[in-house]
């Protein structure tokens, strides 16, 4: 059998004077007592109670504390999420900073023995000319060939009674074509008749004529020419 719950009402009829509210702090203690008193009420009226009722209302009163619920919790706001970055941009590379020069005490500089230049070297001896070859020997004119025929001066008879002999040493320019050209008297005999006798025989000889290479050439001789008897 399922007894009907009894209503308290706590509290006079008349209205109370209008009252400030208690703080919001306060609340939360104030809420905890009035539960704390409707329990001792429950608790007073069932000690009042017959034992069979205790026994009927311990088996179906079942006293239920509903907490009060808790005020919401007031959060701080969540700061804004800081956008995302952009991508990085390729920045073309910065010129490197120009240092500006911080002036410095002028100190001065080292000396430097400069050595002096060396004389310019004297100028070389220019080289000697080519030494032009020296020309072909040459080959005096030929006056005693057998080929040539050329008969010996005739000994003056005056001369031969007298008994006049000697030596005569002519010199004569041969020409090109083999001729002389000129006759000189280089050493006398000492007797003009012998030194006459020479030189009328020699202007009638021939010559082979003097050659420098394959080159005919006029050139000088000297005849000696002896007179013995």
């Amino acid at each position: 059998m399922t007894l009907p719950a009894e209503e308290f009402l706590c509290g006079s009829g008349a209205a109370a004077p209008a009252e400030r509210p208690p703080p919001r702090w306060l609340r939360p203690a104030l809420q905890w007592l009035a539960v704390g008193a409707a329990h001792a009420a429950v608790l007073g009226a069932v000690l009042h109670l017959s034992p069979q009722a205790r026994q009927v209302l311990g088996e179906i009163v079942q006293a239920t504390l509903i907490m009060p619920p808790a005020p919401p919790e007031v959060r701080p706001p969540e700061p804004p999420k800081p956008p995302k970055p952009p991508p990085p941009r390729r920045q073309p590379p910065k010129p490197a900073p120009v240092l500006a020069a911080t002036p410095q005490a002028e100190t001065p500089a080292p000396a430097y023995f400069v050595p002096a230049a060396p004389a310019d070297p004297a100028p070389a001896d220019p080289a000697p000319a080519p030494v032009a070859a020296p020309p072909p020997p040459l080959i005096p004119p030929v006056f005693n060939a057998d080929y040539l025929d050329n008969p010996l001066p005739q000994y003056p008879p005056m001369s031969r009674r007298l008994g006049e002999k000697g030596r005569v040493l002519l010199r004569v320019f041969v020409s090109v074509d083999g001729r002389a050209e000129r006759i000189e008297v280089k050493a006398s005999s000492g007797f003009e008749r012998l030194d006459h006798a020479a030189r009328e025989a020699v202007a009638g000889w021939r010559f082979v004529p003097a050659r420098r290479g394959d080159e005919k050439v006029a050139a000088w001789v000297q005849i000696p020419i002896a007179f013995v008897m």
